[in-house]
């Protein structure tokens, strides 16, 4: 009498297992793809940290701004997704560069 009765909630369980697996995948993938905009903007603060001190080894002075990195050095920036935020105390100081996410 117990194992008909357990058979009734095999559909139950089966339907709670792969709820589970399904909601598993999907925290997953978003996780993937917040961890993939996090490395891109990484990327992209190396990226400008770079060409900068280039700039400032082939010209003798750090760049005026973070469009003149893109031009000159080229930079790619995803403007929907990222904003640089440049500061330049002074032509022979490293500027202070950060890329915030829009």
């Amino acid at each position: 009498m117990k194992k008909k009765s357990l058979r009734r909630f095999y559909p139950l369980f089966f339907f709670i297992a792969a709820a589970s697996v399904f909601l598993f995948f999907i925290f997953s993938i978003n996780n993937l793809s917040s961890g993939s905009a996090s490395e891109e903007k990484d990327q992209l603060e190396r990226a400008l940290t770079r060409a900068a001190v280039s700039c400032y080894a082939m010209e003798g002075a750090y760049p005026p701004s973070a469009e003149y990195l893109i031009e000159h050095y080229g930079v790619q920036l995803n403007e929907e997704r990222f904003v640089i935020k440049y500061d330049l105390f002074a032509s022979n100081l490293m500027p202070d560069i950060t890329v915030l996410e829009k």
